[in-house]
């Protein structure tokens, strides 16, 4: 069985939710996550905050950010064991991110470790 991660993307990071919404979508997100896990694949996940945040460019050049005023943003990401990518992606397609219009949800093969650093 192969681990897949889940990274959600957000298309407006301008547009900031309620705090009802918020809880609403934290309360579908925890349950979306529990229906993985009591399948025993869910691995582990987290948000991405803005807070603390900076982006090293080539030629080592630091800013801060990302911010949500550039078109697109990733909140987070889950990691999930799946035997193939298709059931990978059929757990992304209960993804809560997908309410929000232009969010997406991608799906990524872990690499496997081989022992090599």
């Amino acid at each position: 069985m192969d681990e897949f991660a889940l990274i959600f993307r957000h298309e407006d990071g301008q547009k900031v939710a309620s705090p009802e919404q918020m809880q609403a979508w934290m309360k579908q997100t925890m349950d979306w996550i529990g229906g993985i896990a009591a399948q025993d694949k869910f691995v582990s996940g987290t948000g991405l905050p803005f807070e603390d945040s900076k982006v090293v460019r080539y030629n080592k050049i630091v800013t801060n950010g990302p911010f949500g005023d550039i078109k697109e943003t990733i909140g987070g990401f889950v990691i999930v064991r799946a035997e193939s990518v298709e059931e990978a992606v059929e757990f992304a397609k209960g993804s809560p991110v997908l309410q929000g219009e232009g969010n997406s949800v991608e799906v990524r093969k872990i690499a496997k470790s081989d022992g090599v650093h």
